[in-house]
């Protein structure tokens, strides 16, 4: 039986960025055409204003 992996060498910060950059190669890789800026925004969860 695999022994728990220690919860000191969880990095939440990198699992967010791992996350978020996994988000946006899915999105990438759905269309033939560049993501624009505003859905590049959107996958992040970045508020825009306007």
């Amino acid at each position: 039986m695999p022994e728990p992996l220690d919860s000191r060498l969880r990095d939440d910060q990198a699992l967010d960025e791992i996350e978020l950059t996994s988000r946006l190669i899915i999105a990438a890789s759905a269309t033939d055409c560049r993501l624009s800026q505003r859905e590049v925004d959107e996958i992040l969860g970045i508020a825009t204003g306007g």
